[in-house]
């Protein structure tokens, strides 16, 4: 099995559909709500939601990132050498509890980097869907990847 990959193995295109998906949990968003002080009543409180324009408790966007950015590692970022940054990150759909959370990756951009030799710097994009198959959020993010070792076959 395969944890990441070579700069030479990255094609702007190709795109990576991230196995399995991830439910989020009540207790899941609870316990991100409490870890990062996020304590918007929206994301704790039951019947305070169940007022507002969405009925229910709203996950914290950034667990959702957070989920598919982890969903993303084995097939991206898996031999890494450092994240360089996130941008545009969008939110573009609730995500509730018991939501089940789907993500794939775009390769936007490979090139080779020009300050540090026998590594690249990958863009890509990755999109969380729901079980509705709504795209609920997506992110850009660049990683230097390594090339591959002299004498590895391609």
């Amino acid at each position: 099995m395969q944890f990441g990959r070579y700069l030479e193995e990255f094609t702007v295109g190709d795109v990576y559909k991230h196995w399995p998906g991830r439910t989020i949990t009540e207790s899941d968003g609870v316990a991100f709500a409490m870890l990062t002080m996020n304590h918007h009543p929206l994301h704790i409180d039951a019947n305070y939601a169940k007022d507002t324009q969405f009925g229910q408790n709203v996950v914290i966007g950034n667990l959702v990132v957070d989920i598919a950015f982890g969903m993303s590692v084995p097939d991206v970022s898996g031999k890494a050498i450092a994240n360089l940054g996130f941008e545009k990150i969008e939110f573009l759909a609730p995500t509730f509890h018991d939501d089940t959370i789907y993500a794939e990756t775009e390769v936007l951009e490979v090139r080779e980097s020009a300050s540090r030799p026998g590594q690249g710097i990958v863009t890509v994009q990755t999109r969380a869907t729901n079980q509705r198959q709504e795209i609920v959020m997506r992110f850009n993010r660049s990683v230097l990847i390594p090339k591959a070792p002299e004498g590895t076959a391609d």
